[in-house]
């Protein structure tokens, strides 16, 4: 359990790391008519593919794993 708390920090910060730079690098499909109220005929239906597809489910996972590892930091100090 000692090995699992000694590793946990650097796995959170690469994680974090990871998740920060996969939600930067996607496209964003909301433009400034939209958030206005404004009708963008070109984003009514996008579907994601290749590269696009991958950063989408890649910050999901790194989403998921980041929060477990924060509750199992939780669980370790609480133990200890």
């Amino acid at each position: 359990m000692q090995l699992v708390a000694n590793i946990l920090p650097y796995a959170q910060i690469i994680l974090s790391v990871v998740l920060v730079t996969a939600i930067l690098l996607q496209q964003s499909g909301a433009g400034l008519g939209g958030a206005l109220g404004g009708s963008d005929s070109d984003s009514f239906h996008h579907t994601r593919r290749g590269f696009e597809r991958f950063l989408f489910y890649l910050s999901i996972v790194c989403g998921i794993l980041f929060t477990l590892s924060a509750f199992l930091a939780i669980l370790i100090k609480a133990k200890s």
